[in-house]
């Protein structure tokens, strides 16, 4: 598809800069005869002029525009068809993505789906099926629905968060009030694994979303709780950097392979130490998420981490105004 537009948009290219070039020939070539039969008639008045000469002067001219053009359009289609590539590679980039989402969705959609239809359709033919077991397949159920509108409301989350944010339109916020609101909606999930988790951010405040930073903070510290062990800590530090606060969340959890660590931020990618964890779902969006949010706060995002001794994940945002706690 990408190559027949590209072949297009070259000849495009091609039929304006040919148009433009033939309409300039045209325009040299009549000031050029304009000129030859100004001195022919100039000098009729004083000597002889062979008309062979002005004939071969009209070729030579109409030969050297005509090199001219042919050089322009060989020039020009080669240098066009490499624009156009330019020019379409961000759109076959998009596409491509666009297309990659949609398969990861679909299959992400499929497999739980394909669960739930198979473990209905065996128990409806089941004539001895008691009212016990049919409570149980039910609830088993429930969790399968439950998974899919896990994963349905992180496509939507991640939806709104790709969507451009116009970072004038973003209002004083407070980093303290950020980072107590994330804890206390990860505080539930900490305490079933007896796990701790210690503040030590001061006070600034950013320039951003206060919804969007939340999210932002919910979904690290998630992470690092489902991936940390019993009766751990989890750290969240913050420190001023010049103009900017480099916010870290470190936990001594299973920690990440080296060779997982550039895909993190990569739709659907759960690494495989992840996807064997017992207790412990997902579908690899979290991430993803949180590297939009931190794009559009114009911030830096960073994971650090070795395995079976824990990750750092650092947040850099720049600061708003600069308050002492």
């Amino acid at each position: 598809m990408f190559k027949n537009a590209r072949i297009k948009l070259t000849a495009w290219y091609l039929l304006i800069i040919m148009i433009i070039s033939i309409s300039f020939s045209l325009v040299i070539y009549r000031g050029l005869m304009g000129e030859v039969h100004r001195f022919s008639r100039m000098q009729k008045l004083r000597f002889f002029i062979d008309e062979d000469l002005i004939t071969e002067i009209k070729q030579r001219i109409i030969l050297s525009l005509g090199i001219i053009n042919t050089i322009i359009f060989i020039t020009s289609g080669a240098l066009g068809y490499f624009l156009a590539g330019k020019t379409l590679k961000p759109i076959q980039e998009m596409v491509e993505e666009q297309n990659r989402f949609i398969s990861d969705a679909s299959h992400e959609f499929r497999t739980p789906l394909t669960a739930l239809k198979s473990s209905l359709e065996v128990n409806l033919r089941d004539k001895n099926l008691s009212i016990e077991e049919a409570k149980k397949i039910m609830g088993e159920n429930i969790n399968d629905v439950n998974h899919l509108q896990k994963l349905s409301d992180s496509l939507l989350q991640l939806s709104q968060y790709e969507k451009p944010q116009i970072y004038s339109n973003f209002k004083k916020v407070s980093l303290k009030q950020i980072i107590e609101e994330s804890i206390n909606k990860i505080t539930p999930l900490a305490k079933n694994k007896n796990i701790n988790i210690k503040n030590s951010t001061i006070n600034v405040y950013l320039k951003g979303s206060k919804y969007g930073l939340i999210d932002l903070f919910v979904i690290l510290l998630d992470n690092a709780v489902k991936y940390s062990g019993e009766k751990s800590t989890i750290s969240i530090n913050a420190k001023k950097i010049d103009h900017s606060i480099s916010i870290s969340i470190e936990d001594k959890g299973i920690g990440i392979d080296k060779k997982d660590i550039p895909h993190l931020f990569d739709r659907f990618y759960r690494s495989d130490k992840a996807r064997s964890k017992k207790g412990v779902d997902g579908y690899g969006l979290g991430l993803s998420i949180a590297k939009k949010i931190v794009d559009q706060h114009k911030g830096l995002i960073v994971i650090e981490s070795k395995l079976k001794k824990g990750t750092s994940v650092m947040v850099r945002l720049p600061i708003f105004s600069w308050v002492s706690a």
